[in-house]
C-alpha cells in the first residue's frame, strides 16, 4: 500500500495560522495589519500573469474568517469580568488586533 502524500495547506489556512501566531504573542494592531498586507503581497506574487480569480477568492475567504473573528471577540468582550483589569485589557487588545486585520483584509480585497 502506497503512502499518501501530505496535502499542502490551503493558503488561507496558512495565512490565518500566521495571524493567530502573532495575535498569541500580543503584537500591536498595526503589526497585525502589516502581516495581512504581507500575506496579500505573497498571494499576488503567486498569481502574477493569471486572471486573479484565486487571489480574490482567497482574500474574500480570509476577510470572512476575520469578520467572524471580530464578531467572536466582540461577544467575548461582554463575557469578560469588568473588575479584572488585566482580562479587560487583553480582550480589548485582541479585539483591536482582529479589527485591524479585518480592515486590512478588506482593503487588500478591494485592491485585488
Amino acid at each position: 500500500m502506497a503512502a499518501r502524500k501530505p496535502r499542502a495547506a490551503r493558503p488561507v489556512d496558512t495565512g490565518l495560522q500566521r495571524l493567530l501566531a502573532l495575535a498569541g504573542r500580543g503584537v500591536s494592531p498595526n503589526r497585525m495589519a502589516r502581516e495581512v498586507d504581507a500575506i496579500a503581497a505573497e498571494w499576488r506574487r503567486g498569481v502574477e500573469g493569471e486572471d486573479g480569480t484565486d487571489l480574490k477568492e482567497q482574500m474574500d475567504e480570509l476577510r470572512e474568517q476575520l469578520v467572524a473573528g471580530v464578531a467572536a471577540a466582540e461577544e467575548a468582550m461582554s463575557d469578560v469580568d469588568a473588575s479584572d483589569a488585566g482580562a479587560v485589557k487583553q480582550a480589548r487588545h485582541m479585539l483591536a488586533a482582529l479589527t485591524a486585520t479585518r480592515d486590512a483584509a478588506e482593503e487588500a480585497l478591494a485592491a485585488a
